[in-house]
């Protein structure tokens, strides 16, 4: 599969360019998603990149894993998944800026653990999004119990499992999965135009906030936990100058203009 990387206006559009095979990963699709968010975390450290824009071309987001030359008696599953699958996830959640997806068409397996680590995810209402394993005797995979068990519940998640029925982009976004529905010929514009506009917001407080949410769902913070938290992060704010050019701003009643800086 062919992966694209550009980058216009401080915002790196990553794309997944397999439309003939829905966008399906196989290894090296990964190895090449892994180094163009490599590029991402180079880029930032530079100021050069604060915000992510990742999609997919053709019909479909991504189909999950390309199985076409998988024989499951061999099958390095372990191999896939936590060698290759968990460490990109994990690598896209911890980029310091905020990455956006756009979620069309299939958005199953592994395409689904591509939108969980992404930090905003705009969906097409005609978007499929669900876990479609049960005719392939496996089970949902790369994160995906976890989105559904915290945001649907139990017994809903197992509906869909047991099922296989897949979710429309309204019904996935109602139900608190993603971010907000567009129909489909608008969500990829929609999402452009808000990644250029947080390419040119306070990158440091995206950051500050993006690490807390982490937290939140990760270690399952407190209230009061969280407070403190939030108080740590305002105070390592006060000394960038985009917090200093956001109250002068104010004070002048005109736009900030933010670098992004540290």
């Amino acid at each position: 599969m062919a992966i694209t990387f550009t980058v216009e206006g401080a915002v790196a559009e990553i794309v997944l360019d397999a439309p003939d095979k829905l966008n399906a990963l196989d290894e090296d699709a990964l190895a090449g998603l892994s180094d163009a968010f490599g590029e991402v975390e180079r880029l930032a450290a530079t100021g050069d990149v604060r915000a992510v824009l990742l999609r997919g071309e053709g019909r479909a987001f991504c189909a999950g894993r390309d199985i076409s030359g998988v024989d499951p008696r061999d099958d390095d599953v372990i191999g896939y998944l936590g060698g290759l699958v968990e460490p990109l996830l994990q690598r896209m959640a911890a980029v310091p800026v905020p990455t956006f997806a756009v979620a069309h068409g299939a958005c199953l397996g592994v395409g689904l653990g591509l939108l969980i680590a992404s930090d905003i995810v705009y969906v097409a209402d005609s978007a499929k999004i669900g876990s479609p394993f049960a005719n392939l005797g496996a089970t949902l995979d790369s994160g995906g119990h976890a989105l559904f068990v915290e945001r649907l519940g139990a017994h809903r998640t197992m509906d869909l499992i047991v099922t296989g029925r897949l979710m429309s982009g309204d019904e996935a976004v109602a139900a608190g999965l993603f971010s907000r529905v567009f129909p489909a010929d608008e969500v990829t514009d929609a999402a452009r135009s808000a990644a250029r506009t947080a390419a040119q917001g306070a990158t440091q407080a995206f950051a500050a906030s993006k690490r807390l949410v982490a937290a939140l769902r990760d270690e399952r913070l407190g209230l009061w936990a969280s407070m403190a938290e939030e108080n740590r992060a305002q105070a390592a704010l006060c000394e960038t100058p985009d917090y200093r050019e956001g109250f002068a701003a104010f004070k002048e009643k005109r736009r900030p203009v933010f670098t992004g800086r540290a």
